[in-house]
């Protein structure tokens, strides 16, 4: 049950179907039922690492403004225990509802970090003994052949933008996910749980 004391935070209002779609974000599907929370708590780069061991994963993400994309990321990050998922501040989404849906309860697990300079931040993660391999289709190395072990930054970038050219040249790898040569690429959800998976083999 709730105290008394939870009670009277968190009370009940009652309100018409039109003013309630109005107080939430265009397009959220919903049962009727809204919950007003705080923001989760950020997590820095530097919590991250000081609690990870010599095998550690962190994606980070370039170039991928959908939320839904981040979210299914992030779920993925979760399944196979990456340590973080990281994006640029600018032009990335906030953590919104449609985020969170699509995380499907990641979102509280999994730290999603936002940084000023991600090219900036490879190369900090690159100096305490991390390899960066972004995820490039003209590759000559698939991610299977490379054999990464130890710490891994696995980069990668929006479907058909792929990473930009200053986060490119700060990786150590180039590789790719070897698929049917008529497809340009994958989505970068579906290329983030093909990838953990085949790290996690190793």
């Amino acid at each position: 049950g709730v105290s008394s004391a939870a009670s009277d935070v968190y009370k009940r209002q009652l309100m018409d179907r039109s003013k309630f779609d109005q107080l939430l974000p265009l397009g959220v599907v919903h049962q009727g039922i809204a919950l007003l929370t705080s923001p989760l708590p950020q997590t820095s780069l530097k919590t991250v690492l000081d609690q990870t061991s010599k095998k550690s994963i962190i994606i980070a993400l370039d170039q991928a403004n959908d939320p839904r994309n981040i979210g299914a990321v992030l779920r993925s990050a979760s399944a196979f225990q990456a340590d973080a998922v990281i994006i640029p501040e600018r032009y990335s989404p906030q953590a919104t509802s449609v985020l969170a849906k699509s995380a499907s309860g990641a979102l509280e697990k999994t730290p999603l970090i936002r940084v000023s300079n991600l090219a900036r931040t490879l190369e900090q993660l690159k100096k305490v003994d991390y390899w960066c391999a972004g995820l490039v289709p003209d590759a000559k190395q698939t991610l299977a052949e490379a054999k990464l072990s130890g710490k891994i930054v696995l980069v990668l970038g929006a479907e058909g933008k792929g990473i930009r050219q200053l986060t490119r040249d700060r990786c150590d790898y180039l590789l790719r996910i070897p698929i049917d040569r008529e497809m340009e690429s994958l989505n970068i959800s579906a290329a983030a749980a093909i990838s953990l998976y085949e790290l996690n083999r190793i």
